[in-house]
C-alpha cells in the first residue's frame, strides 16, 4: 500500500468539465491536486452538452479561456423554449449576452490544457473502490488498470464523478429523485438541409425534437417520442432519430452519417448534502436535472467556481476551515432551483392535459409581456440571477454577482485571474502586506463611491458606501488572515 500523509494535496474524481475547473484552480493557486478518472485519456465527442451560458463564459473569461471558447461556436441571442416563448439574451447585463452553441468537448479541451499547465497529476484508468476519512485527512483506494489497489492520501477529497458517483456512495449520501423523461434519444450526424438557426428546438403532438450546429458540419439531434418510452439499451437508429426530428420539425433535413446515437433516460436527483467531513460532492455528482434550459454542465462549473477558492484557502491556512460549510449553504439551494426550473419546462412541455397546454400558453405569454418575468427566468437559466446569502445588517450588494465592470486598469475579470480577490476602492489602499499575491487593489473607471470586495468567483464578498482604512483592513482581513 502506499500511503502518502499530507495536509496540503487534494484529490478530485472526475475529469469533466466540472473536475477540470476545479482541479485547475487549486493548481493555479498552488495547492498539489490529483485528478483521478476512471475512463482513460481520450477526446469523447459523446458528451451531451452543448450550450454554454453568459455565467459560465464569465467564469472562464476570469480564467483567461473565454474568448478562445468563443472561436469554437457560434452563438445565439434567443432562446426558444415552447413555440410561444423565448427569451431574449442580448438584454443580459454580462459582456457576453448570448447562449454559446459548442459541444461539451471544447469546454473540456481548455480545461484540460490549464489544468495541466498548472501541474495537476492526472490518474486515468483509476477507479474509486473505498474512502475512509478521519480528523486530519482522506484516505482514498484506487484501483488501476493492472487490477492493483493503491491508497492515495489527501487533506480533502472532492467527487466530481457524475450522477453514479462512487465518492457520494462511499460516504452513504442519498441521491433520489423520479424520472422526467423515460426514453431521450441523442445522436450527431450530418445534415443534407442546413437549418435557418443554430438552435432549432419544437414540439409537435407526442414529439419533441432540438437541432443544434456544432459549426463544424456536425449537427446534435436531441428528442424523445413519448408513443415509443424504451429502456436506455433498446436498439436506437438514424430511422427513429429522423421521424421523431420529423414529427416535431416536419422535417429531418436530409440527416446521413450518424458518427453516434444513444439512448437515455433524464432524472431529477440531487445529494441532501454536499459535505461530509473531508469530502465534497460537486457537478453531476450532486445533482442531476432535466436537459431544459440547457444547465446541468454550467451548473457544475458554478459548483466548482464556488468551492475551488474556499478549498485552496482552506488547505494553505489562509482561511478557517468553516469558511468550506458555505460551499453547501450557497450551491445546494442554486441546485435546488435548478431542479425546480428545468423540470417545470420539461412539464410543461410534455403536457398532454388540455388544462397543462392551456397553462404552457398563459404562461408563455404572460412572460413574453412582462419584462420582470423575462428578467428572472432569463437569470435562473443563464445563471447570472443567483445570488449567494448574507449576513444579517450586511450591505445590499454583499453575495450578489459583480458584472464585468470597467476598472481604471482594465476590466474586472482580467483583475480576477489567478484566484484573486480584487478590492475596488474610489481611493487608495495601502493595506496590501503579506497579500498581495492573493488580493489586487483596484480603482473604479468611473466615480463610484462604494467600496467592494469582491470574492475569486465574482460575487460581493463585503461592501461598504464609505469606509477608512479601518474597515477595509477588517474587511480583507476577514477573507485574507
Amino acid at each position: 500500500m502506499n500511503r502518502t500523509a499530507t495536509h496540503r494535496t487534494v484529490i478530485v474524481v472526475g475529469s469533466g468539465p466540472t473536475g477540470l475547473l476545479l482541479a485547475g484552480d487549486l493548481a493555479t493557486a498552488g495547492v498539489t491536486v490529483t485528478l483521478v478518472e476512471k475512463r482513460p485519456r481520450k477526446t469523447s465527442n459523446l458528451s451531451r452538452a452543448f450550450g454554454v451560458h453568459a455565467r459560465t463564459l464569465e467564469q472562464l473569461d476570469a480564467r483567461g479561456l473565454a474568448d478562445e471558447l468563443l472561436t469554437t461556436g457560434d452563438t445565439i441571442t434567443r432562446l426558444r423554449l415552447f413555440r410561444r416563448l423565448s427569451l431574449d439574451l442580448s438584454t443580459l447585463p454580462s459582456r457576453f449576452p448570448f447562449l454559446l452553441i459548442t459541444p461539451q468537448y471544447e469546454v473540456e479541451r481548455l480545461l484540460e490544457r490549464r489544468a495541466r499547465e498548472a501541474g495537476v497529476e492526472f490518474a486515468y484508468e483509476s477507479e474509486v473502490v473505498g474512502l475512509r476519512q478521519d480528523d486530519e485527512g482522506v484516505d482514498l483506494d484506487v484501483r488501476g488498470a493492472d487490477g492493483a489497489v493503491v491508497t492515495r492520501r489527501a487533506a480533502y477529497v472532492v467527487g466530481a464523478d457524475g450522477h453514479r458517483s462512487a465518492v457520494r456512495e462511499a460516504v452513504g449520501l442519498d441521491f433520489t429523485g423520479v424520472s422526467v423523461i423515460k426514453s431521450l434519444i441523442l445522436a450527431d450526424v450530418r445534415l443534407a438541409e442546413k437549418p435557418e438557426d443554430v438552435l432549432t428546438v419544437n414540439g409537435r403532438g407526442d414529439a419533441f425534437a432540438m437541432i443544434a450546429s456544432f459549426g463544424d458540419g456536425w449537427y446534435r439531434v436531441m428528442g424523445w417520442n413519448r408513443r415509443n418510452e424504451v429502456s436506455d439499451d433498446a436498439l436506437l437508429d438514424l430511422d427513429e432519430v429522423k421521424e421523431i426530428t420529423r414529427r416535431a420539425l416536419g422535417t429531418d433535413y436530409g440527416m446521413h452519417d450518424a458518427r453516434w446515437l444513444s439512448r437515455f433516460h433524464s432524472d431529477e436527483r440531487q445529494a441532501p448534502h454536499y459535505r461530509v467531513g473531508r469530502v465534497f460532492l460537486a457537478g453531476d455528482a450532486a445533482h442531476i436535472h432535466s436537459p431544459a434550459g440547457g444547465q446541468g454542465m454550467n451548473t457544475g462549473l458554478q459548483d466548482a467556481a464556488n468551492l475551488s477558492w474556499k478549498l485552496a484557502a482552506a488547505v494553505q491556512g489562509r482561511a478557517p476551515e468553516k469558511l468550506l460549510d458555505t460551499y453547501e449553504a450557497e450551491r445546494h439551494p442554486v441546485g435546488k432551483a435548478v431542479l425546480r426550473s428545468s423540470g417545470g419546462l420539461v412539464r410543461l412541455a410534455r403536457a398532454r392535459n388540455p388544462l397543462l397546454r392551456a397553462a404552457r400558453a398563459l404562461v408563455s405569454g404572460f412572460v413574453d409581456m412582462t419584462p420582470p418575468l423575462q428578467r428572472k427566468a432569463l437569470g435562473q437559466i443563464t445563471g447570472i440571477g443567483y445570488a449567494y446569502p448574507a449576513p444579517r445588517g450586511a450591505h445590499r450588494l454583499t453575495g450578489t454577482r459583480v458584472p464585468d465592470v470597467a476598472l481604471k486598469s482594465g476590466r474586472l475579470y482580467e483583475a480576477l485571474r489567478g484566484g484573486r480577490f480584487a478590492l475596488i476602492t474610489p481611493g487608495t489602499y495601502d493595506g496590501l502586506g503579506v497579500r498581495e499575491e492573493w488580493l489586487t487593489v483596484e480603482r473604479w473607471a468611473g466615480n463610484r463611491r462604494t467600496t467592494v470586495l469582491v470574492r475569486p468567483d465574482g460575487y460581493v464578498a463585503w461592501a461598504a458606501e464609505s469606509a477608512d482604512g479601518t474597515r477595509i483592513e477588517e474587511a480583507v482581513a476577514r477573507y485574507l488572515s
